[in-house]
């Protein structure tokens, strides 16, 4: 499958979408490490270049309370498998009821 993006571009968009959810909830990085039980070091190289072992990663996921997002990525489907007519919805008209 050809994608519009590169490992280190994913890799810095989801350190950039980890460090908006720290930022929302006015978590410092030090803090953040701490609830992740992460190294601080380990966490600020994770926000400056978005790498990080996947382990530590789910870490940071489950303390941002986003591990059921990562859940639903094995449920994607392929829409290459599918053709137009597949994707194309028949128009449902509602009836109406009488009073």
């Amino acid at each position: 499958m050809v994608s519009l993006k590169s490992a280190p571009e994913v890799l810095n968009e989801l350190a950039r979408m980890v460090r908006t959810q720290r930022l929302n909830r006015s978590w410092t990085q030090a803090e953040m490490a701490r609830r992740a039980g992460l190294k601080l070091p380990t966490y600020i190289v994770f926000e400056r270049s978005g790498r990080i072992s996947l382990l530590r990663f789910l870490k940071i996921l489950d303390t941002l309370d986003l591990m059921t997002d990562i859940g639903e990525l094995g449920k994607i489907k392929d829409l290459q498998a599918f053709t137009l007519a597949d994707l194309k919805q028949e128009r449902k008209r509602g009836s109406r009821t009488s009073k």
